[in-house]
């Protein structure tokens, strides 16, 4: 049997596509993937796993924690009819998101989109034909792989890889804080967090910022921002929350740490797109490139892109699950046209 549509990804962008296909009455097998530890850790639900706390979220203004939201979302589709393929089969229990559950899910090891029906392989070698795809992967945050890093991150003990994301939440407000880094996305988080913290330092490992021109006048202008030039993290202290940043110095070696309330990691994400295999027109950071820029059409008719595996500007949650609802109604209206209801 050919699937009328499969979605690949277990984020705010896959799975709002997969209510708004369940809706449809389009019946989509989602492939959310399997947790892996990663330079970049990946885990189903996306980087929202990462996120303890979320405040921007609409409809919830007593705050949600990132696994809770990613969890009412699976919940949400499956009431709907999205299946999901697991070990035992499809649908595993999500009926208490708040408490979550254990993944079992499976991966999506490749994909033949030369020819309809496409072909997606899952882990176990078991390869499903489908009329229509969308690939919601994501991208993950790069890290500075510190023995520390992940496990503060995972706690919401202050460590982030998104400053618009978690730089308002109370723990980091009138704190000195550090973000590592020197590109226009570290300015950018920089930048921000000057409106809630008392000082920022910016963790550069040289002597300029890679930063344009613009980006780096920002920084020199506000009186907030102090750049610790050619210095390099080596671990994050702190047990529960985070206390300081031991860095050192990339020209003499010495070592030293500096008192900081909250440690934002901004060195770049990585687009999930790497299973595409050149199936899929990509930008030149290996994001997902559109056919239109007000649409989720992607080089291949029939396959449907949404999420952070497009959009390496926004990255919120909000922006995701909006693109993941024009997915499924781009790729609804398309399978239409096919005669496939």
């Amino acid at each position: 049997m050919v699937e009328k549509i499969i979605i690949i990804g277990s984020g705010p962008a896959a799975w709002t596509a997969a209510i708004y296909a369940a809706r449809a009455n389009l019946k989509p097998l989602v492939f959310a993937g399997r947790p892996k530890q990663t330079p970049s850790t990946v885990l189903p639900g996306g980087q929202l796993m990462l996120t303890t706390e979320i405040e921007n979220f609409p409809g919830f203004p007593e705050r949600i924690t990132g696994p809770q939201l990613m969890a009412r979302m699976e919940q949400q589709a499956v009431r709907f009819g999205a299946r999901i393929q697991t070990d035992n089969g499809q649908n595993p229990d999500v009926s208490n998101p708040d408490d979550g559950h254990s993944y079992s899910y499976h991966d999506v090891t490749k994909v033949d989109l030369s020819a309809r029906p496409f072909k997606v392989w899952g882990e176990d070698a078991t390869m499903i034909e489908t009329h229509s795809l969308i690939v919601a992967t994501g991208a993950t945050a790069n890290w500075l792989g510190l023995p520390n890093e992940q496990r503060l991150a995972r706690s919401g003990g202050g460590v982030s890889a998104c400053a618009v994301c978690d730089g308002a939440l109370p723990v980091f407000r009138n704190k000195e804080l550090a973000v590592v880094g020197g590109g226009d996305s570290a300015v950018e988080e920089a930048t921000y967090l000057t409106k809630f913290a008392s000082k920022v330092f910016m963790i550069h490992r040289r002597d300029q910022l890679r930063a344009s021109k613009i980006m780096q006048k920002r920084v020199f202008d506000n009186p907030k921002i102090e750049v610790l030039w050619n210095k390099i993290p080596v671990d994050v202290l702190g047990d529960k929350l985070i206390t300081g940043v031991r860095l050192k110095d990339t020209k003499t070696g010495e070592v030293s740490d500096l008192p900081v309330g909250g440690l934002f990691v901004a060195i770049g994400h990585t687009p999930a797109t790497a299973f595409l295999e050149g199936q899929l027109e990509l930008d030149q950071k290996g994001y997902v490139k559109l056919k239109d820029a007000y649409r989720t059409t992607t080089s291949v008719d029939g396959v449907f892109a949404a999420g952070d595996v497009v959009d390496s500007v926004y990255r919120q949650a909000i922006t995701a699950a909006g693109m993941g609802c024009k997915a499924a109604i781009d790729a609804e209206r398309w399978l239409a046209e096919q005669g496939i209801e």
